[in-house]
């Protein structure tokens, strides 16, 4: 941005003082004028010293023995031009008296005139300075971007007298710069894809440098054709650098149009690309905050639905009747592993537990789905592979569209007649452990639920012994997480620390399992981790 410096009002102390030096030293008389423009007249900037002599022009001469007027130009650098008079110098000197004091008052006005252009320039600077420190300000106090965008572009607008202003904001999902705040006459609203051949801003972005170009009329937006001459916009790339690799652009901010009219000059783009840099930090800021509330908001959410979940699950410690001993741990926060615990009609308890082919928040949702309608259909049909031809029927649409399948084992246990009836729906761990040492693998009889056909699901009856046999059911993310330890053999771990506590606290059984699981595999599980086991 240059300084216009303004016309001479006064004379600056150190001329005025020059020629009253002159007028003194050299006893002649001196006026000073500046140049008025065309049909004007010129202005009185010093008058001669008092009661001076001034002839009227072309009344003196040599034959006259009467004092002759001297008028000389002075160079001026800027501004309306000078002019001198001398009068009152001795015959024969006027040209060398004039050169004399015309010479002087020159090299006194050119170092006034550099005192006047600095003074301006320092003026202009300050107002520059003061105008990238309120910015700072407006970034560090408003959180909204744009509310402290469209202050930034007022400011930006008053001092470089733009009739409006506009900002523009990469958009990555949808490769086009959208308009965050705009200020003044009315414009482009957005958004502008980046590859628009017709768009300075566009074009601005994609090679990453400032541009001037002047248009005829007045502009209203940044599609209209490129001319040389006539009205003016300055386009300015929004660029941040980060601490460690390359720069990049991430916006662009317009000034469209001067209220006085003219071209932006080279200082008004120094200036605003500054201000851009500015404006550069604050968004990459302002994105970084935008990720960390979003993925602090997830977070809580997921936290939500892994306590919902959790409560969903039976509480085994509370349920009658029977020693129960459970836990599942989701490999994320939410996970597709469960386990239903019931009390049915004479007696009986209904134990089942599922594992969904996935885990995380998928798998969860078919989880909570699972059980809802198992508990339903296990209390209504009654046998085990019934309730597993019910739930197959209300979960296939739901498995085929989300592409995943459910492993299931729900069994029924009558104390009274001393008999386990079950039904196995692809489920590999399955275990029924005897007080002599012996287990008892309770074997798939079908194929998962979403995978078995409509002819599927068979139920099989074994022998119990009340009190002393114990029904063991896990998931393979318990068994997956050991076998790294173990050689491959994650299911035989698992089975020699069951069959070695079967008889004591089954609770103290399903803490010793997690522990040697959770040695073995410090870091976030694979898959979600469940185990259950039950005395009646």
């Amino acid at each position: 941005m240059t300084p216009e410096v303004p016309p001479l009002r006064t004379l600056p102390d150190p001329l005025r003082q020059t020629l009253q030096d002159f007028e003194q030293a050299l006893s002649v008389g001196l006026r000073l004028y500046q140049c008025g423009r065309e049909g004007e007249a010129d202005v009185l900037l010093y008058p001669l010293a008092r009661g001076a002599h001034v002839p009227d022009p072309g009344s003196a001469g040599p034959e006259t023995g009467e004092e002759a007027l001297i008028r000389r130009t002075l160079s001026v650098r800027d501004g309306p031009g000078l002019e001198l008079e001398l009068v009152g110098a001795p015959r024969g000197r006027e040209e060398s008296l004039a050169d004399l004091v015309v010479a002087s008052l020159e090299r006194v006005l050119e170092l006034s005139q550099e005192v006047r252009f600095f003074t301006y320039e320092l003026s202009e600077r300050y107002e520059e300075i003061n105008l990238l420190y309120s910015i700072s300000e407006t970034l560090g106090s408003l959180l909204r971007l744009d509310d402290a965008a469209r202050v930034i572009l007022g400011e930006v607008c008053d001092v470089l007298g733009a009739r409006r202003g506009s900002l523009w904001v990469f958009d990555q999902d949808h490769r086009a710069l959208e308009l965050v705040a705009a200020v003044g006459e009315e414009g482009l609203g957005g958004p502008l894809a980046v590859d628009d051949p017709h768009s300075v801003t566009a074009q601005v972005f994609r090679e990453g440098r400032p541009l001037i170009v002047a248009r005829a009329g007045f502009p209203r937006d940044t599609r209209a054709p490129v001319e040389e001459t006539g009205d003016s916009l300055l386009s300015v790339p929004i660029r941040y650098s980060p601490p460690a690799g390359e720069a990049r652009t991430v916006g662009v901010v317009n000034l469209i149009g001067r209220r006085k009219g003219g071209r932006f000059t080279a200082g008004d783009q120094k200036l605003l690309s500054a201000i851009a840099s500015q404006v550069g930090a604050a968004l990459e800021n302002h994105r970084l905050i935008r990720e960390s509330l979003a993925q602090e908001r997830v977070a809580r959410e997921m936290e939500l639905a892994h306590n919902l979940q959790m409560k969903l699950l039976p509480d085994a410690s509370a349920f009658e009747g029977a020693d129960v001993a459970a836990r599942v741990q989701p490999a994320e926060q939410v996970g597709g592993d469960f386990f239903h615990l019931l009390h049915l009609p004479g007696g009986r308890f209904g134990v089942m537990i599922g594992d969904v082919s996935t885990h995380g928040f998928p798998a969860a949702l078919i989880m909570a789905l699972s059980m809802s309608a198992a508990a339903i259909f296990a209390l209504e049909v009654g046998e085990p592979s019934r309730v597993f031809r019910y739930l197959d029927d209300a979960l296939r649409d739901e498995l085929e569209t989300t592409e995943m399948y459910l492993s299931l084992f729900y069994g029924i246990l009558d104390p009274g007649d001393g008999k386990l009836t079950y039904a196995n729906a692809g489920h590999p761990h399955a275990f029924a452990l005897h007080e002599d040492g012996s287990y008892e693998r309770l074997g798939a009889t079908d194929p998962p639920v979403g995978i078995a056909g409509p002819g599927s699901f068979q139920a099989r009856t074994v022998p119990w012994t009340p009190a002393e046999d114990v029904l063991f059911l896990f998931t393979d993310g318990l068994s997956d997480t050991l076998s790294a330890v173990e050689g491959g053999r994650g299911e035989e771990a698992v089975l020699r620390t069951a069959m070695a506590g079967r008889k004591g606290n089954l609770e103290a059984v399903v803490e010793a399992l997690f522990r040697k699981a959770e040695e073995a595999s410090p870091a976030i599980p694979a898959d979600d981790r469940t185990a259950l086991l039950m005395r009646v």
